[in-house]
């Protein structure tokens, strides 16, 4: 206590010396005290806000310019802030971050991975969560027990290898991924990096958290500095103030609208000005999750009192304690410059709805219907979906349940089915606790899911439209590309905030606009709804709910982490072969992709989830929704030594089997969506050596890199055009393989005449080498012999 006091004192002295004297005394004050561990579940890790300034202030004085808030943080993390070359979108960084979390269907990979890596306890607190594989049928109670037995030896295996290894495990049941490390885990200018691209979500607690995939999680488990290419920051400055009906879920539906599908690779989305303050944390949460579908590195909001108040809500008044001393840290400087800047004034925001099919396809809500009978959309709306790591907050909950509250009250309920999915243990408890659930949107018609992803990854046992009936459904998710949530192409998904899914399930249609349209109640009555009202946090605490988090032990060197050599689910991973030393020579062309293709496209969730653990098994899933160009069918290529058609992975198979290396051609931004990587090393265990793509989505790219693949891009676009599916592709300069230096393409075509095409690449010196070795696996191990 001795040392608060001093720090009280010192605060009431030094107000009128601003923020560096202040910082300057405080922390000499700090250091008088007890440490403040970096979570309730971490007592011996602490948070380190004097290494991240040492770090910037060296940084400051290299650049000699103002940073904006994205660089303290991620040059704050730097392994070597002295010597580190730092040129924005350019340079590979060497990274330290703080902490790393898996969602269970790429943690089985990351941690057979980090098995064979040989390595005997991770280097930094890390965490599994149970959340991908709860398909939702029912309802949360069912759904949960039957997931519990169907998925009895994953759980069996993540919780054992867990504790063997030193990582915390989040039960089924505890909640999605993205809430849990809000409520526990992330915290003002902490780097976490997370084995789901929605790992941004902790940008709106002022975080800098990256989805990477599971061999990246490896490297930072492994006490490994971890490399990212030094982002550009892209500023959204926010003024006015949102009201009404427009939600922070406009905000980046708008951004979105904006910036494109591919608009933020490479960045990172800093957002700033006076407009921040009006926005809730688990809003600014949002904005940031939903930043994965602009493709952007992540996207973060400057520590401010919205996060001070959510801090000391969820447990952790030390922490929003420590942050207020170092705030000047958790913000930008001023005069800080951006790579490119987006005015967004909220007092001019409208409510947006996004889709079908993709989620920067912007509309405003009171277009929408118009949009629809222009385009032969369904109007009608068939399913209205609350919840998911992007809207699942108390905040959003409680706004659903204004709107669905007006609608009770006049005797009516919603036209189109409703689910309701919450997003933790303690969301759940909470808000059934204070009458969300039963009394309103139970009431209005809702279903309330498990604490899990469900319908937002594809988990969802959707009966009531056959497969290839065109419906519309309205949800609160951050994703929609085509068959994502249901496995029916013919389903257009839209993506807009929970109170305007609400509304839409209520009126049954996408043709009404909560802000000019009425309702007509069982009497007749025409009424209009009011703007949704909702506590940021609950006036009481949260309610904890059910204990549903399994700390290691101290010690888990004894334990045993079995897998059954018969499983069908989980398979210990045998190492890729090293590269032969020599170009690689008249590759077939497996298929020529034509269009969109994102990670749901190469490697497919929904039911293939089951075989995450399972390299083999899931490798029959690999390309199957891609659209091959030669016949715009999908799952149907030729087989050129047979002259047959076949499915895309058992051609790629029989290539395999008969020694024939092969290749992928793609289109624009690859590998789009999803952080798995099981999008990469299927590829690789089937045959392939190298994608050749017009561009690529930035987790993608690395997860290629990662497995031994070679990720190239047609220096000219057009030359995509030049490639025919019965090409023999080589590969040449790979032994003077060096950064920044092209690879050639010899395409021999099936008529005699052949042609060069120029590849570029953006492997550095220590990338090349996991190229070399056969993978950054395999030469993880080279470097501890």
């Amino acid at each position: 206590n001795g040392a608060w006091c001093l720090i009280a004192r010192l605060t009431t002295r030094l107000v009128a010396l601003g923020h560096g004297a202040r910082r300057l005394h405080l922390s000499a004050a700090y250091r008088a005290k007890a440490k403040v561990s970096m979570s309730r579940f971490e007592p011996t890790s602490f948070v380190n806000y004097e290494r991240l300034q040492s770090n910037v202030e060296i940084v400051r004085k290299r650049l000699n310019r103002p940073l904006t808030l994205s660089e303290k943080i991620v040059y704050g993390h730097l392994d070597d802030a002295h010597n580190q070359e730092i040129e924005r979108g350019r340079t590979y960084l060497r990274l330290r971050p703080d902490r790393v979390a898996m969602q269970d269907a790429t943690a089985q990979m990351a941690m057979l991975q980090f098995i064979s890596s040989g390595l005997p306890k991770v280097a930094v607190p890390s965490t599994i969560h149970c959340d991908h594989l709860i398909e939702a049928q029912i309802g949360g109670a069912q759904d949960l027990a039957r997931a519990k037995e169907i998925n009895q030896e994953v759980y069996n295996f993540l919780s054992s290898a867990g504790a063997k290894y030193g990582v915390g495990f989040w039960k089924p049941g505890s909640g999605i991924i993205h809430q849990i490390i809000l409520e526990n885990y992330a915290y003002p200018g902490v780097m976490l990096i997370g084995t789901d691209s929605h790992t941004p979500n902790g940008g709106g607690l002022g975080a800098i958290c990256i989805g990477v995939g599971g061999a990246d999680a490896v490297d930072v488990m492994a006490g490994i500095p971890w490399e990212l290419k030094c982002p550009k920051v892209i500023g959204v400055r926010l003024t006015g103030t949102l009201s009404g009906w427009t939600s922070p879920k406009d905000v980046i539906l708008k951004v979105a609208g904006i910036l494109t599908v591919k608009g933020g690779t490479g960045a990172i989305v800093e957002y700033h000005g006076p407009g921040v303050d009006s926005i809730s944390c688990t809003g600014m949460a949002t904005i940031c999750n939903m930043g994965a579908e602009i493709g952007a590195t992540t996207s973060v909001f400057p520590y401010n009192h919205r996060m001070r108040t959510y801090l000391e809500k969820t447990g952790r008044g030390q922490i929003a304690a420590l942050a207020d001393e170092y705030s000047d840290l958790l913000v930008p400087d001023e005069g800080c410059k951006y790579d490119q800047i987006i005015e967004l004034n909220l007092d001019e925001l409208k409510p947006h709805i996004n889709g079908p099919f993709t989620p920067d396809l912007a509309h405003p809500v009171s277009k929408i219907g118009a949009m629809a009978e222009k385009n032969s959309w369904p109007l009608d709306v068939k399913v209205g979906l609350i919840g998911s790591c992007t809207n699942s907050s108390y905040e959003d909950m409680g706004r659903a349940a204004s709107v669905a509250k007006q609608a009770l009250d006049k005797g009516l309920k919603c036209k189109a089915q409703f689910t309701v999915t919450p997003g933790s243990e303690q969301i759940r408890a909470t808000i059934e606790r204070d009458g969300y659930v039963s009394v309103i949107l139970s009431a209005v018609g809702g279903v309330v899911l498990a604490n899990a992803c469900g319908p937002c990854i594809g988990q969802w046992d959707r009966r009531d439209v056959k497969k290839g009936e065109k419906n519309t459904i309205v949800t609160s998710f951050n994703r929609n590309f085509t068959a994502r949530n249901d496995a029916n192409p013919a389903t257009h998904a839209f993506v807009t905030s929970p109170e305007i899914v609400t509304a839409l399930a209520i009126a049954g249609t996408l043709n009404f606009n909560p802000e000019t349209d009425y309702l007509t109640a069982p009497n007749g009555e025409k009424f209009k709804l009011v703007p949704p009202s909702g506590d940021e946090l609950p006036a009481r605490d949260f309610d904890p709910g059910q204990d549903t988090y399994q700390h290691p032990p101290a010690d888990g060197s004894s334990l045993n982490v079995e897998v059954n050599p018969q499983s069908n689910r989980l398979q210990l991973l045998e190492p890729f072969d090293k590269w032969s030393g020599s170009d690689l020579e008249n590759m077939v062309v497996l298929i020529k992709v034509k269009g969109k293709c994102t990670t749901d496209h190469i490697s497919a969730a929904g039911p293939w989830l089951k075989f995450r653990g399972h390299l083999d098994n899931i490798s029959n899933n690999m390309l199957i929704g891609a659209v091959n160009s030669e016949n715009d069918a999908v799952n149907k290529i030729k087989n050129h030594l047979t002259g047959e058609y076949g499915g895309v992975p058992d051609v790629a198979r029989h290539y395999k089997a008969s020694g024939v290396s092969w290749v992928v051609v793609g289109d624009d931004n690859y590998g789009e969506g999803s952080s798995r990587e099981h999008a990469a090393l299927e590829p690789r265990h089937l045959g392939g050596r190298v994608i050749i793509v017009k561009s690529f989505a930035r987790i993608h790219e690395t997860n290629l890199k990662k497995q031994g693949l070679l990720p190239l891009t047609f220096s000219n676009p057009s030359d995509y055009d030049k490639i025919r599916p019965d090409d023999k592709i080589s590969i040449r300069g790979l032994k003077t393989f060096t950064p920044g230096k092209p690879l050639t393409a010899v395409v021999k075509h099936s008529d005699g005449s052949e042609e060069t095409l120029q590849l570029n690449h953006s492997f550095n010196e220590t990338q090349i080498q996991w190229f070399q070795a056969g993978s950054a696996l395999n030469r993880m191990k080279q470097l501890q012999h």
